[in-house]
């Protein structure tokens, strides 16, 4: 049993849903004793977990650097699906951070050194006048990527796989590694 599998094709059938955005996700980190939640975008899918880029100087970023234990969370309403997952993160090498920022698009990467991501400023324009800067300081060359911004891989502890059934009656597999192998529990609703 493989819960990776499950996922793929769970989320291939989400991709075939022209009305979401299959790869968006609930991140919950835990910050002295309090859970954040926030959404961001699944980027890739590997035989080890799920990567998403984020700034480290964010919110998010400085919670992952205190507490690495992460929680998923997708919800396909249009397919009826939900999965959670539980892992832990780690930074994804820095060779791997750059191909990713270079495949990005320029205002991307231009508002990756431009927005101070989560802390207060004075206005829309301050945001503004420093993508301008930036435009200014990377023209005609190849936006280099912030040593602040990087992958962060989710390696899996569990999977929780819901699928709404009638009458509240759903089905939930609940997959969990134990001795380094994959074991299944079936949860009632």
């Amino acid at each position: 049993m493989n819960p990776y599998n499950k996922f793929k094709d769970w989320f291939k059938t989400a991709k075939k849903i022209k009305s979401i955005d299959p790869t968006s996700f609930a991140l919950g980190t835990e910050y002295n004793g309090k859970p954040n939640v926030r959404m961001v975008l699944l980027k890739h899918i590997t035989d080890e977990g799920f990567i998403f880029f984020t700034n480290l100087n964010s919110n998010k970023g400085k919670h992952f650097k205190k507490n690495p234990h992460l929680s998923m969370c997708f919800y396909w309403e249009p397919i009826n699906r939900q999965v959670r997952i539980n892992g832990k993160g780690f930074l994804i090498s820095e060779k791997k951070s750059d191909q990713y920022f270079s495949e990005r698009p320029r205002g991307s990467q231009i508002g990756a050194w431009a927005s101070r991501q989560s802390s207060k400023i004075s206005g829309r324009k301050y945001l503004e006048d420093r993508v301008k800067l930036y435009e200014k300081k990377f023209s005609n060359i190849d936006v280099p990527r912030p040593s602040y911004w990087r992958g962060i891989l989710i390696k899996p502890k569990n999977f929780e796989f819901w699928m709404q059934g009638k009458f509240r009656l759903h089905q939930r597999e609940f997959i969990f590694l134990k001795n380094n192998k994959w074991e299944k529990k079936i949860l009632s609703p």
